[in-house]
């Protein structure tokens, strides 16, 4: 008996529906159409759309009520550049972003690492830590007002312990308000530095610390050396959101100190509504709208690029 052989020559067979057919993986790619749309009409048709009509609206002088408008091409830039209280503005949202972002990190990376250690009522201490971060700003502001008022309880324990040369309105002085407004927000936003962290160590295989125990690494060589380069991906993701959230900032300074006292805590957030809804400059509030978007997008990419290239050496 005899059998037909495979010869190299001969192609190979396969059994059919291995592959499919370009009809199939088009009506594959419709059929996922319909998920994807709505992000898609979402993005394209509102972001988008409105970052444009941004661009347009900081191109006019308008007041957004008025039937008509004056085209001013690149003219509320140009009054942009010349205007003081821009560079201000631009000034405390750098200081602000800078001071508040190493000192979030620093307590923030520090509670993790000491929750991680053997500590009583750790659940108990983690919401005491993280309670202020879910607390809406409006509902706080009134009570720092009263805290750092003349007559509050700043001043009144100031003056308790005999300094009452440093007691004084806090937030009517323009060189302490913007140092209060920080404050505020260092207090308000640890416990999420802090979480993430936490979390982020909890990565970390236990076999590492024990190899740098066994090299006879104290408690500081250990964090410096290995737990903080294990966290270097949460501390470039915190930079992004907090400089994107300094530039953002508008809930705790208006709310606050509005802006003043002699714009000492205006900031981009602040200026933008100060002009767009109190002085109905519509145009060069869009102005100033479209360079916080290019900063904010600058800012992103310069830090990731930072990161990446610290990475690779």
């Amino acid at each position: 008996m005899t059998t037909k052989s495979t010869t190299a020559a001969e192609p190979v067979r396969t059994r059919p529906g291995r592959h499919p057919s370009p009809t199939t993986r088009g009506r594959n790619r419709l059929n996922g159409l319909p998920w994807i749309l709505p992000a898609f009409v979402f993005v394209a048709g509102l972001i988008y759309y409105s970052v444009g009509y941004t661009v347009y609206i900081s191109t006019l002088d308008w007041d957004g009520l008025s039937p008509t408008a004056v085209a001013v091409g690149l003219g509320n830039y140009t009054d942009m550049l010349a205007d003081p209280v821009f560079w201000a503005s631009l000034r405390h949202t750098a200081v602000f972003w800078a001071v508040t972002f190493v000192v979030q990190t620093f307590l923030g990376f520090t509670l993790a690492a000491i929750m991680h250690s053997r500590v009583r009522l750790a659940t108990l201490h983690k919401v005491i830590i993280f309670i202020p971060t879910v607390l809406a700003p409006a509902t706080m502001a009134p009570v720092f007002r009263l805290f750092f008022a003349d007559d509050g309880m700043v001043n009144n324990i100031l003056r308790a312990v005999g300094l009452d040369a440093l007691a004084h309105p806090w937030l009517a002085d323009a060189g302490t308000a913007l140092t209060v407004i920080m404050m505020i927000t260092i207090w308000q936003w640890t416990g999420l530095w802090f979480i993430l962290y936490y979390a982020a160590m909890s990565q970390i295989e236990p076999e590492i610390i024990e190899a740098a125990r066994l090299d006879r690494a104290g408690n500081i060589r250990t964090l410096w050396y290995v737990v903080w380069p294990a966290c270097r991906g949460t501390t470039v993701s915190l930079a992004m959101l907090s400089f994107i959230g300094a530039l953002k900032t508008f809930d705790v300074p208006y709310l606050v100190t509005t802006g003043g006292p002699y714009h000492s805590t205006e900031f981009l957030g602040t200026y933008i509504y100060r002009q767009g809804i109190r002085q109905a400059h519509i145009g060069y509030a869009a102005s100033i709208s479209i360079v916080l978007l290019v900063l904010a997008i600058a800012g992103a990419i310069i830090i990731g690029r930072a990161n990446r290239r610290r990475a690779g050496e």
